[in-house]
């Protein structure tokens, strides 16, 4: 099962996420397109942090896994474009999870580090 924890800080913005495990919803494992349609929302959000936000993520990356977490404060202007990010990234999930329940878990964690 895909797991995606997202962790919002004191002041109720989303400061990051936590992606893990596999979809596993083919019968072989080969060609599995839920984990591929999580993998490419979570992977674009880091990504567009740098790119749109104008703000290098702390983010580790390994097979099955990916956390992305805002680095410190940013200014308000980047804080308001992260937030932008995260919440379509977590309604494109948020569907994917209505479509497969099987398969993808969303949550939400106040405070700290998610352990998704």
């Amino acid at each position: 099962m895909n797991s995606v924890t997202f962790v919002k800080g004191a002041s109720g913005r989303i400061t990051g996420f936590v992606s893990s495990g596999h979809a596993m919803s083919s019968a072989d494992g080969t060609y599995d397109l839920v984990c591929s349609a999580v993998s490419a929302l979570t992977i674009t959000a880091a990504n567009a942090l740098e790119t749109v936000a104008g703000i290098v993520p702390r983010t580790e990356m390994e097979d099955g896994y990916l956390s992305c977490f805002l680095p410190g404060t940013p200014d308000p202007k980047q804080q308001e474009k992260a937030e932008i990010i995260f919440e379509t990234i977590l309604t494109g999930l948020k569907n994917i999870e209505e479509a497969y329940p099987e398969y993808v878990r969303v949550e939400m964690r106040n405070g700290g580090r998610a352990n998704a």
